[in-house]
């Protein structure tokens, strides 16, 4: 009888600790995939961030830069009516090379501009490019520019 009590108490010991590593094993796992759904998060999110860069890592014309920079200011204040894109044309074609330039000018700032939701974003990136290849008239004008097309849509920019 107490050999039998024995051989029971083991194999009794030998189901609760059986049952517990069962337990622990399924915790690791769903450790391991919380783990793996956060890094594949931060993956997704730098690799989002990286795509949503693109259009404006591409913009290597101070021309394209600055309409780009003039959209999507402008665009702040609300979508780009077919007014202030004709004002923003007018502006663009005084520093573009031909009416070809200027379409293809701001055609694609406003593809960028719509690619991008935060304006923040495009200053961040195009303010240190046209920093570098503006000298401070250049600059002056493109002021001038942006305040120009903020008053031909009815609103000036603050």
């Amino acid at each position: 009888m107490p050999f039998l009590l024995a051989i029971l108490g083991v194999l009794g010991a030998a189901a609760f600790w059986w049952y517990r590593m069962k337990a622990m094993n399924e915790a690791a796992r769903e450790v391991a995939d919380v783990v793996g759904r956060v890094q594949g998060n931060i993956r997704r999110k730098k690799l989002r961030k990286q795509a949503a860069l693109s259009p404006l890592t591409a913009i290597d014309n101070p021309v394209v830069a600055a309409a780009t920079l003039i959209t999507a200011i402008v665009s702040e204040q609300g979508p780009i009516l077919p007014q202030r894109e004709a004002v923003i044309r007018e502006v663009i074609s005084g520093i573009a090379d031909g009416q070809k330039k200027t379409d293809e000018a701001v055609v694609y700032a406003k593809w960028a501009t719509a690619q991008i939701d935060d304006t923040t974003i495009v200053i961040d990136k195009l303010a240190p490019f046209l920093r570098e290849r503006l000298d401070p008239h250049e600059r002056e004008d493109l002021l001038q520019m942006l305040n120009r097309v903020a008053k031909g849509g009815e609103q000036s920019l603050k």
